[in-house]
């Protein structure tokens, strides 16, 4: 039982790493001004989507332990849209419904995500064209998501466990 408990534990520390190093990677600069993503929630909100999705597709199937820290970074995911729209003013009776809404609609672009970046760049970029509110240059977006899939597929599981991703840089071909 306490092994259990100290795993759980260990878990939840290395997914708030991991989480961490997801909404950095989706704060960069450019693409609120480069690629024209809306700085607003709805704007940050779909960029955090992007990457979790990036480090989720990494994570899937590489085993029992990025399994677990998969789920435990959606967890922190839902926690982190909890907290922000409660921080927005949202009522608490309704921040359970719009939550459970953010993670249905997540489910959607991790779909949708997929399916374009297994067939091509314009695919993908339509996706993102759809879900993105404001982007002005799709194509660029779509580059760097397949370019950060590129980067995080060299990395060692341990590493991505440990909090260390690494995503493409918007319109650029170097790496943070």
């Amino acid at each position: 039982m306490l092994n259990w408990l100290k795993t759980r534990s260990e878990d939840r520390c290395k997914a708030k790493e991991l989480y961490g190093a997801i909404v950095t990677g989706a704060r960069q600069p450019a693409f609120y001004s480069g690629c024209g993503v809306e700085d607003t929630p709805e704007g940050r909100y779909e960029m955090i989507a992007l990457h979790l999705f990036l480090v989720l597709e990494r994570l899937k199937g590489a085993g029992p332990g990025a399994d677990r820290i998969a789920q435990r970074v959606l967890e922190a995911f839902v926690t982190d849209m909890d907290d922000s729209m409660r921080e927005m003013g949202v009522g608490d009776l309704s921040v359970g419904k719009k939550v459970k809404r953010s993670a249905a609609g997540l489910y959607e672009r991790f779909h949708a995500y997929r399916t374009a970046l297994a067939q091509s760049s314009q695919d993908l970029a339509r996706q993102i064209a759809d879900f993105v509110p404001g982007v002005v240059k799709p194509d660029a977006l779509a580059d760097y998501v397949a370019a950060s899939a590129q980067d995080l597929r060299a990395i060692d599981l341990e590493d991505i466990l440990a909090g260390k991703v690494r995503f493409a840089r918007c319109g650029a071909g170097e790496t943070s």
